[in-house]
C-alpha cells in the first residue's frame, strides 16, 4: 500500500479504533483521534516537501498507485495520484483536520461519535484529492456528506437540523448532476472507462453538444460545493450552526473541493465548452466577489461574516 492509500485509510482505521474505545474515557478518545489524524498530516508534509523538490517541474502525476483492476466487468479501477494541484490541498486537509480535532476537545456530548465522524470526514476529503477514477472520486465525494450532516445536525447550534438538511439536499442535488455526467462519459467513450486521465484525453474529442451538456452538469455540482453565486444559500446556515471546528473544515477544505474538481475535471476534459462559457463563469465569479464582500460588511455574527467572505474569496 502506497503513501496515498495511507492518507485515506489511516483515518478510516482511526474511526474504527475510536468506535471500540470505552465511551466514558473521553480523553482517550480525543487523543486517539488527534494522534491518528496527525499521521496523515505528517505524511502530507513529507509528500509536499518531496514533491516540490523532485517533481515540481513536471506536469505528470506523481506517486501514482495503480491503475489496479477493481471491478473488471465495469472497468472500474483503483487509481490514485497527485500533482501540483492536489499536493497543497492534501497538506491543507491534514493540517486543518488535526487542528480542528484539538479544537474539538470542548465537545462533551457523544464524544465518541463526534470524533469518529470527524475522522471519516477526513478520509473522504483526502480521497477526493487523490482519486483518479470517477467511481472512487464519486464515492469519496458522497462519503463526506454523511459525517458533515451529522456533525452539523447533532452538535450544531439552535437551527442545526434545518442547516444540516439544507446542506445535505443542496449537495445531493449537485451530486445527481455529476452522476449523470459521469454515466454519459462512461457510455459514450469506447472502450468504457472511468479513468479520469483517459477521459481527459478523449473528452476534447467528444461532440460539442455532449461536451456542453457534461460541462454544465459538472459545473452545477461543483458550483454548489464552491459555492458560486447563486448556489451559495446553504453556506451561511451551515457555517453559523456548525460547531466551530466543523466551520473551520467547511471554509478551509470543503469549499476548495469544488474549485479543485473544476481544475481537475471540467477545465481539461471539456476545453471547447469552457471556451464558450468562460465569460459567464467569470461573470458569476465577479458577482460572487462583490456580493459576498458587500453582504460580509453588514454582518454582526462572526461565523456568518466568514461564510459570506468565503463566497467572496472563492469567486476569485
Amino acid at each position: 500500500m502506497g503513501i496515498l492509500s495511507w492518507l485515506v485509510f489511516i483515518p478510516v482505521a482511526g474511526m474504527v479504533l475510536v468506535m471500540v474505545l470505552p465511551k466514558d474515557n473521553k480523553w482517550l478518545i480525543r487523543w486517539t483521534a488527534v494522534i491518528v489524524s496527525a499521521i496523515p498530516m505528517v505524511l502530507s508534509i513529507w509528500l509536499t516537501w518531496d514533491y516540490f523538490f523532485n517533481y515540481s517541474g513536471s506536469a505528470a502525476m506523481a506517486y501514482t498507485e495503480g491503475p489496479y483492476e477493481w471491478i473488471p466487468s465495469l472497468n472500474i479501477q483503483y487509481f490514485l495520484g497527485v500533482d501540483g494541484i492536489s499536493v497543497p490541498l492534501l497538506i491543507l486537509t491534514g493540517l486543518l483536520s488535526t487542528i480542528s480535532l484539538i479544537a474539538s476537545f470542548g465537545i462533551q456530548e457523544r464524544v465518541k461519535e463526534y470524533f469518529a465522524f470527524f475522522l471519516l470526514l477526513e478520509a473522504g476529503m483526502m480521497g477526493v484529492f487523490v482519486a483518479l477514477d470517477f467511481f472512487l472520486f464519486y464515492v469519496f465525494w458522497e462519503i463526506m456528506l454523511v459525517p458533515m450532516y451529522f456533525l452539523i445536525g447533532v452538535w450544531g447550534g439552535p437551527r442545526k437540523e434545518y442547516a444540516a438538511i439544507k446542506f445535505f439536499l443542496y449537495t445531493l442535488f449537485g451530486s445527481i448532476f455529476m452522476l449523470v455526467a459521469i454515466l454519459i462519459l462512461y457510455f459514450t467513450v469506447e472502450p468504457h472507462t472511468l479513468n479520469m486521465l483517459e477521459l481527459i484525453e478523449k473528452g476534447s474529442m467528444l461532440p460539442y453538444t455532449l461536451q456542453m451538456v457534461c460541462f454544465i452538469f459538472f459545473f452545477i455540482a461543483f458550483a454548489i460545493k464552491v459555492p458560486v453565486w447563486p448556489f451559495h444559500t446553504w453556506l451561511p446556515d451551515a457555517h453559523v450552526e456548525a460547531p466551530t471546528a466543523v466551520s473551520v473544515i467547511l471554509a478551509g477544505v470543503l469549499l476548495k473541493m469544488g474549485t479543485y474538481a473544476m481544475l481537475r475535471i471540467s477545465w481539461p476534459m471539456f476545453p471547447d465548452a469552457l471556451r464558450a462559457l468562460s465569460f459567464w463563469i467569470a461573470l458569476l465569479g465577479a458577482i460572487g466577489i462583490i456580493y459576498g464582500a458587500l453582504v460580509s460588511m453588514a454582518q454582526k455574527d462572526l461565523k456568518k461574516l466568514v461564510a459570506y467572505s468565503s463566497v467572496s474569496h472563492m469567486g476569485y
